[in-house]
């Protein structure tokens, strides 16, 4: 029997754990600057979600230029 357990090693921080590292986020960023950081974080999941439904629409709109000459 092995002590090592590699489901514990992969397990989601519980409620002590993220108040730890919301604690520690704070500390390290100040008060002032976490929204400045979310609001940064948002335009970036934005940005990445509009570029790649930009390549989508290219590639459907090449795919059905293709069906058209079929």
């Amino acid at each position: 029997m092995s002590i090592f357990n590699p489901q514990l090693l992969f397990s989601l921080p519980g409620g002590p754990e993220w108040i730890l590292i919301i604690l520690v986020v704070i500390l390290l960023f100040g008060a002032k600057k976490i929204p400045e950081l979310a609001r940064g974080l948002g335009r970036g999941i934005r940005e990445f979600k509009d570029a790649s439904r930009d390549i989508k629409n290219e590639i459907d709109k090449e795919a059905n230029e293709v069906k058209k000459i079929d």
